[in-house]
């Protein structure tokens, strides 16, 4: 069991890296030198940065680490620890993106191309970093916290506080067309996180019919670490009485709960289905509002 915390530890930490690393470079490569205006903190760095010349790390980083104070309470250490890491490392990657890429702009007459490709690595960072239970801070952090409490698209909710924020790029860069620009950047963007949360989270379902049902559970059980429930059921035509799995797990899982039923029982009868929404143990946790009793 422990082995197993400290692997999806592991792993967590893993696709925190990666997720950091294609941020940091759709916004030092991308959106930065294009003078395109971008949401939250990144936003606010950029804005900085254009009007004062205050390098982006400075103020990502102390911004982040006061919003993470706030957050302390609210998310738990766990997920304030690998927001710390996430931020570090994309600061890092952002510093030496900026210092790869000195004195070049990519894509500096195809505005629109760079909008697409700066949206999309910015919005999957923050999916990956959120599926993973962490983010890149600033508006991702404010969303968490407000996504813990209801049931509101986490996508929904960056794009409607980094409106604000592009739109206060206008008192630097001056330009109406450069703020429309940052507009497209942020729908985008939040399209990208809502898919990769998706992505990420998925549950499926599983029917099994098989003789083997107890191996079967078993395995599931013990590889996959995921609960079965067994059912009662009767072939309509047959009139054979037959035992069912009832089996819930990510979409991740799927291909690890296949090749246990295929080395197990190759003939076995299998149905899998996706579903909107999996919630207690090992999923998703309850969004609804509690009333107050009086």
């Amino acid at each position: 069991m422990l082995k197993l915390r400290k692997r999806a530890v592991v792993k967590d930490f893993a696709i925190l890296t990666v997720a950091m690393f294609i941020g940091s470079i759709g916004w030092v490569l991308f959106l930065l030198p294009n003078h395109i205006a971008t949401g939250g903190i990144p936003g606010l760095s950029s804005i900085l940065y254009w009007g004062f010349n205050i390098p982006v790390q400075y103020t990502f980083m102390g911004v982040n680490t006061l919003l993470l104070l706030i957050a302390w309470r609210v998310l738990g250490w766990r997920f304030c620890l690998k927001t710390l890491y996430a931020t570090v490392v994309f600061t890092l990657f952002s510093v030496l993106g900026q210092s790869w890429a000195e004195g070049s702009t990519l894509l500096q007459n195809e505005p629109f191309m760079a909008i697409i490709l700066g949206a999309g690595c910015l919005g999957s960072s923050v999916g990956l970093g959120l599926s993973c239970n962490g983010s890149s801070g600033g508006t991702d952090v404010i969303a968490a916290m407000i996504n813990k409490y209801h049931d509101i698209s986490l996508g929904k909710v960056i794009l409607l506080v980094d409106v604000t924020v592009v739109t206060l790029s206008y008192l630097v860069l001056r330009n109406w067309e450069l703020v429309l620009y940052g507009y497209v950047f942020l729908f985008v963007s939040s399209i990208c996180v809502d898919k990769v949360v998706s992505m990420m989270r998925q549950s499926v379902q599983f029917f099994i019919i098989s003789e083997k049902y107890k191996d079967i559970g078993h395995a599931i059980n013990l590889s996959a670490r995921r609960g079965c429930t067994t059912i009662n059921a009767t072939g309509f035509y047959s009139g054979k009485e037959v035992k069912m799995l009832f089996v819930l797990a990510r979409q991740t899982e799927s291909a690890k709960i296949f090749s246990i039923i295929d080395e197990i029982d190759p003939a076995a009868f299998v149905s899998q289905s996706e579903v909107i929404g999996v919630y207690g143990l090992g999923f998703d946790k309850f969004k609804a509002k509690r009333k107050n009793k009086r």
